[in-house]
């Protein structure tokens, strides 16, 4: 039997979740998009890689409002979160030829919600045939690609569409 190294999860599976503060609120706050895996900043909310993606492109979009559930966020809010999916699908299409796309948002714990506290949705590319016999028998998924190149692609297609992503 041969050995699939992931040496990255560990820093998922060994996180300190008692670590005060909210992921999303710290890369909002922050200017080091770059770093942070920020893809886009719109007025309400900003899109950023997930650095422990489900496939490679895995992307989510959260607003700056700390939230735990979309009843609480305002119509203009809902709307840019919309929005700013609508073009990061579109950029992920053009930049990864991305087939399809699961989309979605685990609004707390006990629907899957890893950070509860802060609202944010999930955008996933999908290929045909991208998911094989490793996920079932082995619980492991296979990322064909580093997510620094995920990033770059993603972005440099979001910049391609004309608007430049707004700063802190």
């Amino acid at each position: 039997m041969r050995q699939l190294w992931a040496p990255w999860r560990m820093a998922y599976i060994g996180a300190d979740t008692s670590k005060a503060g909210c992921v999303f609120c710290e890369k909002a706050s922050s200017t080091a998009d770059e770093s942070n895996f920020v893809l886009l900043r719109g007025e309400r909310c900003f899109a950023l890689m997930n650095i422990f993606p489900y496939n490679n492109g895995h992307l989510m979009i959260a607003p700056y409002v700390h939230l735990p559930t979309i009843l609480e966020l305002d119509p203009a809010t809902l709307t840019e979160m919309m929005t700013m999916a609508q073009r990061c699908v579109r950029a992920c299409q053009q930049a990864m030829g991305a087939q399809g796309f699961n989309m979605g948002i685990n609004q707390g714990g006990v629907a899957g919600a890893g950070i509860a506290d802060h609202i944010h949705m999930h955008v996933v590319p999908r290929w045909g045939g991208d998911t094989n016999f490793m996920p079932v028998l082995a619980d492991v998924k296979v990322m064909p690609d580093l997510l620094e190149n995920s990033y770059r692609q993603i972005r440099s297609a979001l910049l391609a569409q004309g608007e430049e992503p707004q700063q802190p």
